[in-house]
């Protein structure tokens, strides 16, 4: 029998053997029926614990065939027939782990998927300048005596190296922040601060398209300042990009449970297509700029989420694209 090569259940068959032959000469000595009956009684408590082992391990050896049915990618296996007791505990903690497992096995594949795409896109958007500055170059090999051709050519190249040296630049921020190897240095600062840092960057771009910017921010916000001018700084860009000529509405204010800095350009709005994905990694809505490459955007979102903060866009009902940020004092 299969159960008796167990050694567990060997020893203890010997040893109740023994316990019972050792009663049962015992009670030889004094009325040789007391010995018939501990005989029987020790027949029948290993019969009992025969039955019982073999039930047992029984149990057991279906829950780990479901256990490799579960590791082997097996769908809807149920463990719900082991009740409470020796194996009801068991039981309980291999759901909680096989769900965990299942749960990481889904993130490590979206993951899989993720970092394709986007190598996928990274790749499309250094090409394109690369190849733009690869005919450019083709264009300086031919013969212009006057270097006019070479007049025209050599701004765009270096607007496209721009290009390439911003994306590069921006991706290397995303991977820090996927990887979580950014330490935020949170400290309390004015928000006309914050707001003045980051405009200064698109200062000279407003300018050039004849625009200008209408601030009014009060109180105080608790973020890492370099950063958060980062976030705000591309929101603002992105607003500055999709307007004319025309104002850049910038309120800031406080109050007792956050931070909150609106940001309001009067341009044509957002689509109704494009608000769901507007923060999504590369992605470019319908009256996206030629330059743009879709990440600043996404980056402003993981900055600001980072630090327990939250971003929202719409349109506003004056007209335009309206960002949103507000920053928690509290757990969200």
């Amino acid at each position: 029998m299969k159960l008796l090569k167990n050694r567990e259940i060997s020893v203890t068959l010997i040893l109740t053997a023994a316990i019972g032959a050792a009663a049962a000469a015992a009670c030889l000595f004094i009325d040789p029926r007391a010995s018939v009956v501990c005989v029987l009684l020790t027949a029948a408590f290993a019969a009992v614990f025969l039955v019982g082992a073999h039930r047992r391990y029984s149990r057991m050896a279906r829950l780990a065939d479901s256990l490799d049915s579960m590791l082997s990618g097996a769908e809807g296996i149920d463990l719900s027939g082991y009740s409470e007791g020796e194996l009801g505990i068991l039981q309980s903690e291999l759901m909680k782990l096989t769900a965990k497992l299942r749960e990481q096995t889904s993130a490590l594949r979206g993951e899989k998927i993720l970092l394709a795409d986007s190598i996928a896109d990274i790749s499309h958007q250094i090409k394109t300048p690369l190849t733009s500055m690869n005919l450019m170059l083709a264009a300086l090999g031919e013969d212009d005596p006057e270097g006019a051709r070479r007049a025209e050519l050599l701004p765009e190249m270096h607007r496209q190296l721009s290009r390439i040296d911003w994306l590069v630049s921006a991706l290397l921020k995303l991977a820090k922040l996927d990887a979580d190897a950014v330490s935020m240095d949170i400290k309390e600062l004015p928000l006309d601060d914050l707001v003045r840092d980051s405009l200064a960057p698109i200062a000279i771009q407003m300018e050039l398209r004849g625009q200008e910017a209408e601030v009014s921010a009060s109180g105080s916000i608790l973020c890492d300042r370099s950063w958060t001018a980062e976030a705000l700084t591309n929101i603002m860009k992105n607003c500055s990009e999709h307007m004319g000529e025309g104002t850049l509405h910038i309120a800031a204010l406080e109050n007792p449970l956050y931070s909150q800095i609106t940001v309001r350009d009067e341009g044509e709005g957002i689509a109704a297509e494009d608000l769901p994905h507007i923060f999504e990694r590369f992605y470019r809505g319908r009256n996206s700029s030629a330059g743009g490459v879709g990440i600043g955007l996404a980056l402003a979102r993981m900055i600001i989420v980072k630090q327990n903060g939250t971003v929202k866009a719409e349109n506003a009902p004056e007209g335009g694209a309206k960002f949103t940020v507000r920053f928690y004092k509290g757990a969200v």
